[in-house]
């Protein structure tokens, strides 16, 4: 019953994905700049919405926010939260 809405689910973690690590890219060459900076929290957003795989990227790629422990750390975490949870809702929906 709820396969027919995994293309849609696909469609939505590339996009957050995307934004997330676009997200850590603009952050960072605006910081080169000394230009209006991404806020922290608007970072951490699209990674709590399913896009951690992104922004996890986007921090190592870009090499930003790197040194901050609440990023470094952080990040990864919310990522291995977000896998522990699609595995118990595979389980449970299986």
């Amino acid at each position: 019953m709820w396969q027919q809405y995994i293309p849609y689910i696909i469609i939505y973690l590339v996009i957050i994905n995307l934004i997330a690590f676009i997200l850590f890219g603009v952050d960072k060459k605006r910081a080169r700049r000394q230009e209006w900076r991404i806020s922290e929290k608007s970072l951490f957003l699209p990674a709590l919405l399913f896009g951690s795989i992104g922004a996890n990227l986007g921090m190592h790629v870009f090499h930003h926010k790197t040194k901050h422990w609440y990023f470094r750390y952080g990040l990864p975490l919310i990522l291995i939260v977000q896998i522990a949870l699609v595995a118990l809702l595979i389980k449970y929906l299986a």
